[in-house]
């Protein structure tokens, strides 16, 4: 990279680290309540803080015969798991030359020659679609668990007898354990070994994961978690499925909280992208980031979490090996794993450096839905923000210059800073004109707090005046060096007296409503039957509120505040008419970079 490309160093987060490690006990206050509303005999946790195990501990018990206790330690079959491993391991391969990810699955396992694809025109299977769970299979739980037994040989067989498609190949997602099964074939062929050596030897001995291991068996008695299904309003204990051959790349492994650390650890190395010695291994930073990008997208998912809440959008997609998912509000990555016996789980947060490790021995335990909630937990518990995003070198410069522009314009620093089409797209008079304005109006501007960068080349931050302050955004072309290609400033002035009155008497009514008192602040022409119902969602959403951050004014009439609740937050506009009364009012959602 050259200096014009190159993320500045030296962004201090010890005090993230510190707030992360606290949130230990909220993560065990999760999960112990979890186990109990959900029947979990025992589970094992771990929180994981940029590739360190800092927090971890077991609940309930590892054997319900014998009553033995959980720790970070206890082995628990992982099942599905084990994909993001073998994903590793095709990844390897890949990045060794020994296959590509294109390659035809008809050349790597010629037992597959006889597959009757769907349709006519369906295109053959190739090693992407087998790692992105395109390959069009049926989704096939629970019958995959019990095909753990097979060997070699009778794999081989199964898939010469054909297998079943519900989609034609790479036009859809669907969940295939059979797919990774193939993968484990694959591995096999591309390596020259059985692929769960080559797991072994590649993959999780470098890394320490001596506990990792593919059967009961490898494991010392006073270390394993005995799976469980729940009977007759009690445990019975459920017998160890046996890992045959490549076929166990779908689900095979057993491994302890304190293994996995070190594996959701490694996955962590890889954000934020950086200048300094790849030191990740067994594979590269640009490989890890590769298996945690979305290659096949999951169909949006809506929730309502709350009956007056706003719907939560989820969205997400398969990676290599690994799920991807956002929640509108956080991007995180990890897998699920459920056998008969065993449910388990692991999850990080990229954006914010930390993760979660969580193991249960009861069929299918609702792991996924208790890490969940234990992220949920760390970032209300650590007050988190994500860490930050460092700006290119030419970004600052940039920053600066506009900044001295703002304060008195320069035709020669305007000419080195703007971008070719800056002033075809506004005249270099108006742009003039505008920051004479913008002095006149807010007085000398200074840049407040914190800049907010969204990547190397684009960000935003505040400027405050003696009256006022100002936003101000701008992103960089892709030239070199970069330039400033677009500049937009949303000049925010504080309301009048009356307005802010008026305002104020609007906010008491979210501690007692009244429609009365609510049309007694509107003018006439106003709906304020439709108001009242959006006040009546603004106090059911947020409970008795305050007036928040200003978040844009004319410093006349109109001006935007967040309302700020014991619940949540919304954000309302009101505009001052004749009488002192107000002709507009508007509530809405609080956008999450409302409060930057």
């Amino acid at each position: 990279m050259t200096d014009a490309e190159t993320p500045l160093a030296g962004y201090p987060d010890a005090d993230r680290v510190e707030r992360l490690t606290a949130a230990g006990p909220r993560v065990e206050a999760v999960l112990r309540e979890r186990i109990r509303a959900d029947g979990v005999p025992g589970a094992a946790w771990g929180l994981v803080v940029d590739g360190a195990l800092v927090a971890s501990g077991g609940l309930g018990v590892r054997d319900a015969a014998t009553a033995a206790g959980v720790d970070a330690d206890t082995v628990f079959r992982i099942a599905s798991m084990t994909k993001s491993f073998v994903a590793a391991a095709v990844m390897r391969l890949r990045d060794a030359g020994r296959l590509r990810l294109d390659d035809r699955l008809i050349d790597l396992v010629p037992e597959t020659a006889e597959l009757r694809y769907p349709s006519a025109d369906s295109t053959p299977l190739d090693v992407h679609d087998l790692l992105t769970m395109s390959a069009g299979f049926p989704q096939d739980d629970p019958w995959a668990d019990r095909q753990l037994w097979r060997d070699d040989a009778d794999i081989g067989a199964l898939y010469r007898q054909g297998l079943s498609f519900s989609t034609p190949p790479g036009t859809a997602y669907e969940y295939s354990n059979v797919g990774y099964m193939l993968l484990g074939r694959v591995v096999t062929r591309a390596s020259g070994m059985p692929a769960l050596d080559y797991i072994d030897r590649e993959i999780l001995r470098p890394l320490g994961m001596d506990a990792t291991v593919w059967s009961a068996d490898a494991v010392p008695a006073e270390r394993l978690a005995q799976g469980h299904r729940r009977q007759d309003g009690g445990w019975l204990p459920e017998p160890f499925l046996p890992s045959g051959g490549d076929v166990a790349a779908f689900a095979g492994l057993f491994s302890s909280v304190r293994d996995l650390a070190r594996w959701v650890g490694l996955f962590q190395q890889a954000w934020p992208p950086r200048d300094d010695a790849d030191d990740a291994r067994p594979l590269s930073r640009g490989t890890l980031r590769e298996m945690q990008r979305i290659w096949r997208a999951f169909a949006p998912e809506v929730r309502y979490e709350r009956l007056a809440g706003a719907p939560t959008v989820v969205t997400g997609g398969y990676g290599y090996g690994l799920t991807i998912r956002h929640d509108g509000r956080v991007e995180s990555v990890g897998h699920s794993g459920g056998l008969p016996g065993f449910g388990s789980h692991m999850r990080w947060v990229p954006g914010h450096g930390f993760g979660i490790v969580a193991l249960g021995n009861v069929t299918y335990a609702a792991m996924q839905a208790a890490s969940l909630e234990a992220i949920d937990a760390v970032l209300a518990s650590a007050r988190a923000r994500p860490r930050a995003r460092p700006p290119a070198a030419a970004t600052v410069a940039a920053r600066d210059a506009v900044v001295r522009l703002i304060d008195r314009w320069d035709d020669a620093l305007a000419d080195r800073t703007f971008a070719d089409n800056f002033f075809a797209d506004t005249a270099r008079a108006r742009w003039r004109e505008r920051l004479t304005r913008l002095g006149q109006r807010h007085g000398a501007l200074r840049p407040s707090g914190e800049p907010r960068w969204e990547n190397w080349l684009r960000g935003s931050w505040s400027m405050t005046g003696d009256r006022g302050h100002c936003r101000v955004w701008m992103t960089l072309s892709p030239t070199m060096p970069p330039r400033v290609q677009m500049l937009r400033i949303d000049s925010v002035l504080p309301p009048p007296p009356a307005l802010r009155d008026v305002l104020e008497r609007l906010v008491e009514l979210t501690a007692r409503p009244s429609r009365r008192a609510l049309a007694a602040l509107l003018d006439t022409e106003v709906d304020a039957a439709a108001l009242w119902r959006e006040l009546r969602i603004a106090v059911a959403m947020c409970g008795r509120c305050r007036l928040g951050a200003l978040l844009a004014g004319d410093g006349i009439r109109s001006a935007e505040f967040a309302l700020d609740g014991p619940f949540g937050s919304v954000a309302v506009a009101a505009r001052l008419g004749g009488g002192g009364r107000l002709d507009q009012l508007r509530f809405r959602p609080l956008e999450r970079d409302d409060s930057d």
